[in-house]
């Protein structure tokens, strides 16, 4: 599993997640929303499902992707040692 801060360091995976926030989406609309190619946003899409934060369901042709927040606990748990007490 890829390291879950390493992840969501990318701002291209954090502008996904950010539309997965939202609704569950298709490539497609994923793709229309950003300046990439579909490839380029597929890596970044398996990279966001290897770490957890994804999850991919095939309706028809289609793949389709829903944000799994429980995995964003993590950093939300380390970045609270931070706060002030």
């Amino acid at each position: 599993m890829l390291n879950l801060f390493q992840v969501v360091a990318d701002p291209t995976r954090r502008g996904i997640l950010d539309l997965l926030l939202e609704r569950e989406r298709s490539v497609g609309e994923i793709v229309e929303r950003f300046t990439l190619t579909q490839p380029a946003v597929s890596r970044h899409l398996r990279e966001l499902r290897e770490a957890g934060l994804v999850s991919v369901r095939r309706d028809g042709q289609r793949r389709v992707y829903v944000l799994r927040p429980q995995r964003l606990v993590e950093i939300a748990d380390w970045a609270d040692r931070f706060r002030d007490p």
